[in-house]
Order: C-alpha cells, then structure tokens, then sequence
C-alpha cells in the first residue's frame, strides 16, 4: 500500500530499502539472454560477479552466482560470451543494488545461434525484403559515396584506396562505427539514416574485416536488416570474407565479397574507361567509313548507267511517242465522228422521206371524224357529215356530199370544199 509521506514525517532509507526488496522478492525467476563483458571470479570467494549486457542496446545488468554455478560453465564461458541465464531479481538492502541472482548459466552454441539467424531469415525472406525486385541499381559514376566502417580499419583503407585508385576524383563521406559489439547496431543504423538523408550522397558501402560469427552478429540484427531495406540510396554490404554470409549480404542492393571488390562494384576504373571509350570512337568511326564507302559505290554504279549519263534521253523518247500517240487518237476520232455523221445523216433523210409530214408534203390530206378518228374507208362515212382535213400547212373542215360512193372509192365533191379520196385521204 503507498505511504503516507511528508518533509515533516519522512521514512527512513532503510524502510524505503526494505519495501523495495519486499516488492521486488515477489518477482518470479527468468531466463535471460545477453553477452558477458565482466566477469570477476576471485579465488576463494563463494559468489561469483558478472555484467550482462543486451547485445543489440546498451543496457546491461549484474548478475550474481555461487561459486559452484560458475565452476560447472567456467571452462566454456568467459567475457564476450553469449549466454543464457536463469536467474531472479535481487534486492541489496545495503548498498540499494539490483542484480540478478543466476541459478544456472548456459552459454549459448554456435548451433543455436545459426538456428534462430536461420528462422530470421526466413520470416525476413516471406515478407520480401530479399526480392531481387526490390534491389535498387547503383550509379554508373557516383558523385559522392558514404561509407559506414570501422575507425581506422583495414577495410576502411582497403576501400578508399582502391576507389581513388580506380576513379581519383571520387568523394567519401565516412562515418566510423563499432563494428562488433553491443554499440555496433544503434551506431551503424544511425549513420546509415544520416547519410541517406542527404542528397549529395549517391551509394553507401557498409564494410569491416572478417572475424568469427559473434563478431559478425550486428549485421544479420533485424533492426539494421529492416533499416537497410527502407533507405532510399542504394547500400552495398562487404562483411567479412566471401564465406561470411550476414544477413546484410542478402538485403542490400550489392552484395560484396570483400572490401576491395566493394569499391571495385562500385566505382569505374578510369583507365577501363579511356579504353571503352577509345575502342567504341575506334569502332564508331569503321562503322562510318564502311557506310560512306557503301553509299559511294552504289552512287558510282548508280550514275553509271545509261539513263543517268543521258536523263533526258528518256523523256525525249517518251515525248515522241506520246506525240505519235496523240496524232493517231485525233485521226481515229475524227474518222469515228465523220462516219458517225455520215450514218446520221442517212437515217434523217430516210425518217423524213418515211414520215407522214413528208407525205402531206406530196399534196396528200389525212380526213378525221369529229372524234378524232382517222377515216379509212368511204362506207365509214356518211352524207352530210362534217370531217377535218389535214394538209402539209395547216387544217380545213368538209362536209360529205350527197351521191353514191363509186367503186374505185372516188365520192362526189363535199359542198364545193375538194374531194374525198377513197381510203379516207383527200388531195
């Protein structure tokens, strides 16, 4: 329960020493895992001193144990060594000093170790962060490179040597880091956040020299893992030997097998380069001359031929039977529309000649009844019965005359008016 505390009425350092120990007695035993980096086993003493520190932060805890604890893991244990411990809180009234009072300690193997990278690696792997379409490509000639190393380190010589080497004007951006050890994550992810923040810088390198599997422990860490795939510059990583196999290797954009060959996958070498570019002149130029020296000889065969040493003998020869064509189209045309002319001509004369026009013309009269009726015969008619006459020039009425009809078809005169003709015609 809290207490009831105040500048007139405090608590002693010792109550409040007892209450923590109170409280914290009640906290059950845990399996703890972290790497030593103090261990303190004095001879003769019956406890055993130790620090723990959390691999990837730095955050560390002492633990305590009996001396037999120790003396069953001394041979396999020792500063820098991963373990696991099963241990519980302990208060020191005392002195006011946590610590974990260890019950057993288990190094931790190489074994076990590869076996939690390997299932890191597959839940990284089914998210995607090792797709190959993910990998971003490097630039062909970069400006300015960031490289996260450590300080004053082989690789760090062997890269900046071989760069200025192959391209001397190339520009680093170096940012030294622990590279094993629980201040190698924070301190790497930090400088890779940084330079990829800046614009200027166009590749990282993330590199250091081999060494055993713990110390190559910080770059298969899932928090720089994860880092690495969320930078927008493209990272190369060249840990260790080309057997050394991080987890870096399989996220970033290049996958390096040494720190020299880092700077060689990234930067050209200058001289390669003259040469590429000399030999691409070289062949530009034979490409060029075999084109001209084509395209100039089918112009001299071109010119060679007869209707390019004469061109306009073509035309002109055109041009006559164009001509000869033209007269003997006009000819048959003409001899086409006489005899068309001809032919027309006749065939009027005949229609005129046959027509009934024509033959008023020779004084012969066409006789019509009142209804229009052609008279034909002269029992058709009647005495006294008015009739039309047609003539060449126009039309006259008649009237049909007393008396018989005779039998060559002649009827008496019509009242004076002329005569009417058997067969209904009257001249």
């Amino acid at each position: 329960m809290p207490l009831t505390t105040s500048a007139e009425a405090p608590i002693p350092v010792s109550e409040v020493s007892r209450l923590i120990r109170g409280w914290i007695d009640r906290l059950g035993a845990v399996w703890v895992e972290g790497q030593i980096i103090q261990l303190s086993p004095r001879p003769g003493a019956g406890m055993v001193f130790l620090t723990l520190r959390d691999p990837s932060r730095e955050v560390s805890l002492s633990v305590t144990c009996f001396r037999q604890v120790y003396e069953q893991v001394k041979d396999v244990i020792g500063e820098g060594t991963r373990v696991v411990v099963h241990a519980k809180p302990e208060w020191y009234e005392k002195t006011g000093r946590l610590s974990l009072r260890a019950a057993e300690i288990r190094p931790v193997g190489v074994g076990e170790l590869l076996a939690r990278l390997e299932r890191l690696r597959k839940a990284l792997a089914a998210e995607g962060l090792f797709a190959a379409e993910r990998k971003k490509r490097l630039p062909f000639l970069p400006q300015r490179i960031g490289l996260i190393t450590g300080r004053a380190s082989d690789a760090e010589r062997d890269v900046l040597h071989t760069a200025r080497e192959r391209w001397p004007a190339v520009r680093f951006e170096v940012r030294n880091t622990a590279v094993q050890g629980p201040y190698a994550v924070p301190q790497i992810i930090e400088a890779l956040r940084e330079l990829d923040a800046r614009e200027d810088v166009d590749v990282i390198i993330v590199t250091r020299g081999g060494g055993g599997m713990e110390d190559l422990l910080p770059f298969s860490d899932e928090r720089l893992v994860r880092a690495v795939a969320a930078a927008r510059t493209p990272v190369v990583s060249a840990i260790g030997h080309e057997a050394d196999a991080p987890l870096l290797d399989l996220v970033a954009d290049l996958r390096s097998r040494t720190p020299t060959h880092a700077a060689k996958d990234t930067v050209p070498d200058v001289g390669e380069e003259h040469e590429r570019v000399r030999a691409l002149r070289e062949r530009a130029w034979r490409v060029i001359n075999g084109v001209l020296d084509r395209e100039e000889r089918g112009l001299a065969e071109v010119m060679s031929r007869p209707a390019m040493a004469d061109p306009y003998a073509m035309v002109e020869t055109r041009e006559d039977e164009l001509a000869a064509l033209l007269d003997r189209s006009r000819r048959c045309l003409d001899h086409r529309l006489t005899r068309a002319e001809d032919e027309l001509t006749h065939t009027r004369a005949r229609v005129v000649a046959l027509s009934p026009a024509a033959t008023l013309q020779r004084g012969y009269a066409v006789l019509q009844r009142a209804d229009g009726a052609v008279v034909r015969d002269a029992a058709e008619v009647t005495e006294g019965e008015r009739l039309r006459a047609r003539v060449a020039d126009g039309e006259f009425g008649v009237t049909v005359s007393a008396g018989a009809v005779g039998s060559d078809g002649a009827a008496p005169d019509a009242a004076g008016h002329g005569a009417v003709g058997g067969g209904g015609e009257g001249r």
